[in-house]
């Protein structure tokens, strides 16, 4: 398969008809994509995965207020960048596609807009490239990649070809950090990333964290996720600054997700919803 392919999604239009899923797909096994595509309300899941993500909100009811919020501030920041004149955008661990994705967003603002979407996940690429069958060629690109080699990233002939990383590049990490642990070294991932892009780039990114649960629940959510096939490292608001040093922290600094920019009335959970949030600038 290359990152190119157009590939069906005829097997995923009915998540309870498992009849068709492809057996590498897994469906018996709890997806974290899938689940966060359960928690935003959509329809690309399936049994194990809307059983997890149930046994994680019984813990946790912020789960889902979590992940609206976190998409809220992806378009939020999307936007807000796009209306600082940058043009290209790199979108590590997607996620499922869903309204409002990273270049639909950003080419609302600039028609010329370039996207390069990343991630190791044959669930993801399967939906991010029907959903960019249609896009016009050179605007966006879908590629499999792994957060965890970043010169792998940096060096693809297919994010090369859709962005130019000598001119300002916003490089995307919405809630994909916690699913790196401390073993992976990902503040020395993201170091790396950033340091390949000139002046002028972006930093945008988000995190859950367990800063607003009680002691005791902290661990619950995350053993739910070792079930799973990927795991979950949540981190204070301090290990998530840690991201950002070296860069100017566009205004308001690191908060809660639903209040970076907000467009909305401020809500009574806004400020312990569990997604920290912050974009920074590349001086």
């Amino acid at each position: 398969m290359t990152a190119h392919q157009q590939v069906s999604m005829d097997w995923m239009t009915d998540p309870a008809d498992e009849g068709h899923v492809p057996a590498d797909l897994h469906p018996e096994i709890p997806h974290p994509a899938r689940m966060y595509d359960y928690y935003l309300g959509g329809k690309d899941n399936f049994p194990a995965d809307r059983e997890a993500a149930e046994r994680v909100m019984a813990i946790s009811p912020m789960v889902r207020i979590s992940a609206l919020a976190n998409r809220a501030f992806l378009q939020r920041a999307v936007r807000h960048l796009a209306e600082q004149g940058v043009a290209q955008f790199l979108d590590i661990g997607t996620g499922i596609p869903t309204a409002g994705n990273t270049h639909q967003v950003a080419q609302q603002i600039n028609p010329e807009a370039r996207v390069a979407y990343l991630d190791n996940d044959p669930i993801v690429l399967v939906h991010s490239r029907a959903l960019l069958a249609s896009a016009s060629k050179g605007t966006a690109t879908v590629v499999q990649a792994d957060l965890r080699d970043p010169a792998a990233i940096l060096a693809d002939p297919h994010v090369r070809q859709v962005l130019d990383l000598g001119k300002p590049v916003a490089l995307l990490l919405f809630a994909v950090l916690h699913f790196i642990d401390e073993a992976d070294d990902p503040y020395g991932l993201v170091r790396q990333l950033v340091d390949a892009l000139p002046s002028g780039s972006y930093l945008a990114l988000s995190h859950g964290t367990s800063d607003f649960v009680p002691a005791e629940d902290a661990t619950k959510g995350p053993a739910i996720y070792r079930g799973a096939t990927a795991q979950l490292t949540m981190r204070s608001r301090e290990q998530v600054l840690r991201f950002f040093e070296g860069l100017e922290l566009e205004e308001p600094g690191i908060v809660t997700a639903p209040l970076w920019r907000a467009d909305q009335p401020e809500q009574p959970t806004d400020a312990t919803t569990g997604i920290w949030a912050a974009v920074g600038r590349k001086p």
